[in-house]
C-alpha cells in the first residue's frame, strides 16, 4: 500500500466503490450517483469557506479534510485518480496562473457554461 494518506484514502474508496451502500457511507455515496456525490462537494466546499471567515484558522483543516474525502470520491466514481490531477498540475508547473488561465479552453464544459 502507499505510503501517502492521500494515495491510501483513494484505494480506500476505490476499494468501497462496489461495497454494500448499508454498510459504507462511501458506497452509499457511488450508490446515489455523481450528482449527489457533486452535491456532497459542495457542501463541503461550503463548509470550508465558512471556517476559513471564521476566526479560528484550525477549523479550516478539518473541513478541507472532508472536502478533499469527497473530490477523491467524485473522481473515483469519473474513473479518474490523482494521478490525473497531478498530470494536470505537472503540466502547469512553471506557468504563471494568468499565463495559465489564458492558455486554457472551455473543452470538456458543457455548451451552457462555456463562455
Amino acid at each position: 500500500m502507499a505510503d501517502d494518506i492521500l494515495d491510501r484514502l483513494q484505494a480506500t474508496i476505490a476499494e468501497r466503490k462496489g461495497a454494500d451502500a448499508g454498510a459504507s457511507y462511501t458506497a452509499s455515496l457511488f450508490h446515489k450517483g455523481r450528482a449527489r456525490i457533486a452535491q456532497k462537494l459542495g457542501e463541503e466546499a461550503t463548509e470550508t469557506i465558512i471556517a476559513a471567515m471564521g476566526d479560528n484558522p484550525h477549523a479550516i483543516v478539518p473541513e478541507a479534510a472532508d472536502l478533499i474525502y469527497h473530490l477523491l470520491v467524485l473522481l473515483a466514481d469519473a474513473g479518474l485518480s490523482l494521478g490525473d490531477v497531478r498530470m494536470e498540475l505537472a503540466k502547469r508547473e512553471g506557468l504563471g496562473g494568468l499565463d495559465e488561465k489564458a492558455a486554457r479552453t472551455p473543452a470538456g464544459l458543457p455548451l451552457s457554461f462555456r463562455p
